[in-house]
């Protein structure tokens, strides 16, 4: 093709200023997946925010900033919130599967050089080796022109295109050259589709967040109530709501108030959870993992299938030269090997001839019809004398293009298949004396004298760590489903070479539609070829729908729907654009091996945050329960805001903050929340029952309130510290010197005098020092009692629930 035979070909200039007035052009500008306005009213104006930032006012309003420190924590779940979902956000927005800045096209009957952004439908595109198609078209011409469409459909093989063929947009030409009109621009066209699709947003679905956000909610619902119960017993124990008004006096209630409220709100755990993400991810980042969102360390931890796609997951994406079949005695075959092996368009199959067969010397070329996926043969003739060794024509084929059941006397088709049911792809190298002439397009005036002089076998490149990675998933429990646009028995045979038991594949044409049939087949076979980027999705659905938590690995654009379906979507860093930027997980070196280490750094944080979390719920669990039984009693509220501060810092959020990140190989469990509830709530109430009984016993005895409140507060931390103790087993030296450090902190609190001064704390009377001694004493050994008692019943519960292996 010539650029003076397509002189006349193209839009005029006129008719490109008509399309891009009627809006037919190329630039397309998909909306946001989410407004930074909607992200910041999701995180900001919650009912939740509110409640905690208009105590904060209160308590600033009445002069007692010494108790409003919490506010901050509820400022940094703020920003934690909006920082995560405006990276996810500003992931999805620099979604992009058109690379190539620029497209040649056909107008006024020259070739002109434009943004692809500025093409128009019913465009004369040239193509051209290494280009990117630009827009959906309709080939007009084509010479040898192959286009690699893997990172759209699958296919891993250059698909030949022909005059009516259809070029996709974000498909790259690899051989040839061509013309195409285009008939599908902007937000219509295939790459764009896929983009719009991906891009919409979600975050990922978190269990530790989604049972600390239900918490959060259901908190929520009963402060208003709660608060207002507290309130009136406060106004009470101030002499009445007439009496406390008139003296003042209702400033100490509202501070009471706010003290039960914020004492109810477990500020510090979203923090806590959050910085255990984010210590996952740095330590990731440090191993070529780059978490995109911080909870997909956790995810990975909790997956129970994984859906791979062959081509640059499993296999590298390339195709190596496995091994030579000598069929007959004919002189010569290696050094056509070698031309073939280093001819200037050689694709990706016979170049891997170079490394096994490099040439010598060059050989003169009489005649030759190049290679083609449609016909699947190339033939060359070589110049020379007839005694040379590589005289006559040499046909490099498909066995099956070149001999059939009259003319494979050698049995060479048979031995094909044979070779090729064991994964690999088969070519052989036929030889005949007649001459080539370059009309033999359809090779039947050589066919019958051709004799087969080698067979070869190709591979794809497996990449060294997939068998040992796929061997610890299976070591885990964690099923494995094989989905490729690929021929299911090439893809089986691959699976095969990986350590998979698989007897054969599945063609996806042959795959129902219907959610809860595919589902079924998807239980009875793990290995899926030509399956479409549409049926990967629809994969990932129905296997989420059967219960499984899926992990879905990939590295094409027809990846990116499933990778964004799926729990947890995980690309190789040489994948298109669209798919990274639609994954939580990114392997920045490619090495399949750096997942169990992802699952190991997941596991820890669920195991930790677990633990972290009965710390926080044990508190919000015994301040609702000393909210409604003080409220109900009419009693003053024993403790103030700041000094609730102490016993939050040293029995949970500074212990909290070192456990969260100490190594923990504890394999998950599913069911965090009933786990955490079922010893949070019964430790709470043994702490509410015992500061009641204090409180009662001071009120009885005519002891100062301030008294009492000092005295609660230490009995609180020590029942704290025995609840922190009994968490931390089984003890490591790091544990043990964590509840140390919390002892000697109450200790310097209470009897350092400018934080005994701060805090309010006074000294205490011998009766009740006693009586605070005893009721500690009762506490720490039912919770020591409790947390035994749970660990049994869940170690019980664990092993009658656990799930049937999965295949």
């Amino acid at each position: 093709m010539t650029e003076t035979a397509t002189a006349t070909r193209g839009l005029t200039s006129a008719e490109v200023a008509e399309r891009r007035a009627d809006g037919r052009v190329n630039d397309f500008v998909a909306p946001t997946s989410r407004s930074i306005g909607s992200i910041l009213r999701a995180n900001v104006l919650t009912l939740f925010n509110a409640i905690v930032i208009g105590c904060f006012g209160v308590l600033l309003v009445l002069g007692r900033w010494q108790d409003a420190l919490f506010g901050f924590a509820a400022i940094s779940n703020a920003l934690i919130g909006t920082i995560q979902e405006f990276r996810a956000k500003s992931a999805l927005d620099k979604l992009a599967l058109l690379d190539a800045p620029n497209a040649r096209v056909w107008r006024d009957g020259e070739l002109s050089e434009i943004r692809v952004v500025n093409v128009v439908l019913d465009e004369t595109l040239e193509l051209r080796a290494g280009d990117q198609v630009p827009a959906d078209g309709l080939v007009a011409e084509a010479s040898r022109l192959q286009v690699d469409e893997s990172m759209l459909t699958g296919e891993s093989e250059p698909v030949d295109k022909g005059p009516g063929d259809r070029v996709l947009s974000g498909s790259v030409v690899v051989a040839g050259r061509g013309t195409a009109v285009v008939d599908r621009v902007g937000a219509d066209s295939f790459a764009n589709k896929l983009a719009s699709e991906a891009k919409r947003f979600s975050l990922i679905a978190s269990e530790l967040r989604g049972s600390i956000d239900r918490v959060l909610k259901w908190i929520t619902w009963i402060i208003g109530p709660m608060a207002l119960l507290v309130l009136n017993s406060q106004m009470v124990a101030q002499g009445g709501w007439a009496a406390a008004i008139e003296s003042g006096r209702w400033q100490e209630a509202g501070v009471g108030t706010m003290a039960s409220v914020i004492a109810m709100i477990p500020l510090g755990l979203v923090l806590m959870t959050s910085i255990a993400f984010a210590v996952g991810a740095v330590k990731l980042s440090g191993h070529k993992v780059l978490v995109q969102e911080l909870p997909a360390v956790e995810v990975l931890a909790r997956v129970d299938l994984i859906c791979l796609d062959k081509t640059g997951t499993i296999t590298t994406g390339d195709i190596r030269f496995d091994e030579a079949h000598p069929v007959s005695e004919v002189d010569g075959w290696q050094a056509v090997l070698a031309w073939n092996g280093a001819a200037d368009d050689a694709n990706a199959t016979t170049q891997c001839l170079v490394t096994a067969y490099p040439v010598d010397d060059a050989l003169p070329v009489a005649e030759r019809i190049p290679f083609s996926s449609a016909r699947k043969w190339s033939a060359v003739s070589f110049g020379g004398t007839p005694s040379m060794s590589t005289a006559g024509t040499w046909v490099l084929a498909a066995p099956e293009m070149v001999f059939d059941e009259t003319s494979d006397r050698w049995g060479v088709v048979e031995r094909a298949g044979e070779l090729a049911a064991s994964g690999r792809r088969t070519l052989v190298l036929a030889h005949t004396v007649v001459a080539l002439d370059a009309d033999d397009v359809e090779h039947e005036r050589f066919r019958g004298d051709l004799v087969p002089v080698v067979l070869l076998t190709f591979r794809e490149e497996v990449r060294p760590d997939a068998k040992e990675t796929l061997e610890y998933f299976a070591e885990q429990g964690v099923a494995v489903r094989i989905i490729s646009g690929d021929n299911p028995e090439t893809v089986a045979a691959i699976a095969r070479d990986v350590g998979l038991d698989v007897p054969h594949g599945v063609d996806a044409r042959t795959l129902p539609t219907d959610v809860d049939e595919l589902a079924t087949v998807l239980a009875e076979h793990s290995v899926f070829g030509r399956v479409t980027p549409d049926q990967k999705k629809n994969i990932v659905v129905a296997l989420k729908k059967a219960g499984h938590t899926v992990a879905m690995t990939g590295d094409g654009v027809n990846d990116a729907l499933a990778i964004k379906e799926a729990d947890i979507g995980i690309a190789m860093e040489s994948g298109s654009a669209a798919t990274k930027a639609v994954s939580r997980l990114v392997l920045l070196d490619g090495r399949f091996s750096r997942l169990p280490g992802v699952v190991a750094e997941g596991r820890q944080v669920i195991a930790n945050i677990e633990r972290v979390s009965m710390l926080f719920l044990t508190k919000t669990a015994y301040a609702v329960s000393l909210a409604l039984v003080f409220g109900i009693l009419l009693l003053e509220f024993p403790l103030l805001p700041r000094q609730f501060s102490v016993t939050d810092g040293l029995t949970i959020g500074i212990p909290a903050f070192f456990l969260a990140l100490l190594p923990n190989a504890q394999k998950y469990v599913p069911g965090f929340l009933w786990r955490a509830l079922s010893f949070s709530i019964p430790a709470g109430l043994i702490v509410a029952v015992c500061l009641t009984t204090l409180s009662l016993y001071g009120r009885n005895t005519g002891i100062d309130q301030s008294e009492v409140r000092t005295a609660t507060t230490i009995v609180l931390g020590l029942i704290g510290i025995a609840v922190l103790a009994g968490l931390s087993w089984p003890f490591t030296i790091k544990k043990v010197l964590i509840v140390i450090g919390m002892i000697v902190g109450l200790a310097v609190v209470l009897y350092v005098p400018l934080s005994a001064q701060f805090f309010e704390f006074v000294p205490l009377s011998e009766p009740l020092i006693v009586m605070g001694s005893i009721i500690a004493g009762v506490g720490i050994v039912l919770v020591t009692i409790l947390r035994i008692v749970h660990t049994i019943v869940l170690r019980r519960r664990a092993a009658r629930h656990a799930p049937a292996p999965l295949v």
